[in-house]
């Protein structure tokens, strides 16, 4: 039944698919067509835009040519096309002002071109006027003292400006266009693909719609064949995870019941202590003897501090003990935070929190970084390599400068490896499970702690669903090495479900 609907939703998603596609080419040919014809109005607009600087240009020039040839031969031929040009000046500056008139990179320069028109018809109509009245010479200075001149050159140069701005325009819109008319042509033969396309999709949807049984049996077997595999891996994390509790419940309940054992010892001597006060105290009026007056005296003066001091310390224990059972409780309840964290500044940062104590040490931290971020806890992650190097400086080889390396590189799909090298002490090979055991150190205890540091690391990182080991040579050093998954968030989503 479900797959007779998938075929139906299948075939008609593929049919509405059809229609958009026809829709989708129609609504671009037109928009593409509309883009054509706009083009194609600018181009005509910029054509009448440079025909009629051209022309207003060449009608100038001509006046001023009839304008010299009058005054150089003082033959009225020359000014046939002398007044031809002014009088064709009017029409074709005003042609050119209505062609621009909706493009203000040329309307704004109209007022300057009308002033050097204005100017120049100015010097040629003066000059021409005074040679007809005999005057020659007056208007041959007029013209050598370049005053005509510059307002032609600075006509000439504003018109020939518009013939530029306009040809760069054309340049533009032709390419536009060409490239508008190429997209339509795209667009149309895509069209036609993508219809093909849609038809062979519906062709496929029915066979696929056979091959789906088959499909869902041959997936089916897979994940039962998969199954037993899942359920061998999960038995295996629940076997180890029980192995771990019961070391943690050993240990704890070990390291726990020897202050407790103190406890009970010393209060063996604050009772037999109490005996003598006791026989002291209890004389009433009759006078102790000598003996039971030391014995009283030597349990107030050395054997009750001595037990006090020593219940005192037993009990500081226990509770410096329950605290660090506490915290790794309460970090293995804490919620993951997954974000993405840049590892290389990361790293830096833990190193900083150590700088003085290695520069101290005439030391050095070498750091090559392959892996340019991840998806984790960055609390958790902080505190995993501030402990490795927090170790690394605490337990360094006497009379040795410390060296730390971290390498940091994919470690196959969805997986990072960082290594933390040192090279202090190092660790015996006996030892090298029981630094990760809660209470429990290893070498030259020379150095304060509970032993709760590495086997808080373990915690954190199998948290994240990662894995610590270490190798490490006794008076070279050690390396210890994190896998972590790449993206924290598969892990999270995995647990929840």
């Amino acid at each position: 039944m479900s797959s007779n609907t998938s075929f139906v939703r299948s075939t008609l998603i593929m049919l509405g698919l059809g229609v958009l596609l026809l829709v989708g080419i129609v609504g671009t040919s037109l928009w593409l067509t509309r883009e054509n014809r706009v083009y194609s109005d600018t181009v005509a607009e910029m054509r009448r835009i440079r025909s009629g600087s051209a022309d207003l240009l060449s009608a100038l020039q001509d006046a001023e040519t009839g304008q010299r040839g009058f005054l150089l031969t003082g033959e009225q031929s020359y000014l046939d096309p002398f007044n031809l040009a002014l009088k064709n000046l009017p029409e074709r500056r005003k042609r050119l002002a209505d062609a621009v008139a909706n493009y203000p990179e040329y309307a704004g320069k109209l007022p300057d071109l009308d002033k050097a028109i204005d100017g120049k018809l100015a010097e040629v109509e003066n000059t021409v006027a005074l040679a007809q009245n005999g005057r020659q010479q007056e208007a041959l200075a007029i013209v050598s003292n370049d005053s005509g001149r510059v307002y032609m050159d600075d006509a000439r140069r504003l018109m020939i400006g518009f013939i530029g701005l306009t040809d760069e325009h054309l340049r533009v819109i032709v390419a536009e266009q060409l490239e508008a008319a190429s997209d339509l042509q795209w667009v149309t033969v895509g069209g036609a693909l993508a219809i093909v396309i849609v038809l062979g999709g519906a062709i496929l949807i029915i066979f696929q719609h056979v091959r789906d049984l088959s499909r869902a049996r041959e997936e089916l077997e897979a994940l039962n064949s998969g199954l037993e595999e899942r359920v061998n891996e999960r038995t295996e994390d629940l076997m180890q995870a029980n192995q771990e509790i019961q070391r943690f419940a050993y240990i704890v309940t070990h390291d726990l019941r020897a202050p407790l054992v103190n406890i009970m010892g010393f209060l063996s001597e604050l009772e037999a202590s109490l005996i003598a006060v006791t026989a002291y105290v209890m004389a009433d009026e009759k006078k102790p003897s000598e003996s039971e007056i030391k014995e009283a005296r030597l349990a107030v003066e050395e054997d009750l501090p001595e037990a006090m001091s020593f219940i005192r310390s037993s009990t500081r224990k226990m509770d410096s003990l329950i605290n660090a059972i506490l915290k790794i409780s309460r970090d293995g309840r804490r919620k993951l935070v997954p974000e993405r964290v840049d590892l290389k500044a990361a790293m830096e940062t833990a190193a900083a929190s150590v700088h003085h104590q290695v520069v101290a040490a005439d030391g050095t931290m070498e750091m090559d970084i392959r892996v340019s971020a991840l998806i984790t806890d960055r609390f958790s992650l902080d505190q995993i390599v501030g402990n490795l190097f927090d170790n690394a400086v605490k337990y360094r080889y006497p009379g040795r400068p410390v060296k730390i390396a971290v390498r940091a590189m994919p470690a196959g799909k969805g997986r990072i490896k960082i290594d933390v090298e040192d090279n202090g002490r190092g660790i015996a090979k006996n030892d090298r499970e029981r630094v990760f055991e809660l209470f429990r150190r290893a070498g030259e205890q020379d150095q304060p702690g509970e032993g709760i540091g590495l086997a808080y690391v373990r915690s954190l990182i199998r948290n994240l669903g990662g894995d610590i080991t270490v190798e490490s040579i006794e008076g070279t050093g050690s390396t210890f090495t994190l896998l972590l998954p790449s993206d924290l968030t598969t892990i999270v989503k995995g647990t929840e479900s």
